[in-house]
């Protein structure tokens, strides 16, 4: 069986601080997209209710952010090998 480099304290402790830098630009990526989504909202629709602007921030944040985890992780497992270690068990029937 193929080991990760997760299975190492120095090969979790690179991919999760990758990680965590993957996920900052993301922070900034989603503070861009709520620039946006406010900056359309406020021509389109003038000033409803304050409600309005900060459920359109935090859902603007809560979809980017989501975005960016999920694929922060599938960068994680296949960067580090851990895709690789899964024991397939297709693999093992074949050899029977």
């Amino acid at each position: 069986m193929h080991r990760s480099s997760l299975d190492t304290p120095e090969g979790a402790a690179f991919a999760w601080a990758r990680f965590r830098r993957i996920m900052r630009g993301w922070g900034w990526a989603s503070l861009v997209c709520v620039i946006v989504v406010e900056a359309w909202l406020w021509p389109s629709f003038g000033f409803s209710s304050l409600h309005v602007y900060l459920a359109s921030a935090v859902g603007t944040v809560g979809i980017v952010m989501m975005v960016g985890a999920l694929m922060g992780l599938v960068f994680l497992s296949s960067g580090t090998g851990h895709d690789e270690s899964v024991i397939d068990p297709t693999e093992i029937e074949k050899r029977r």
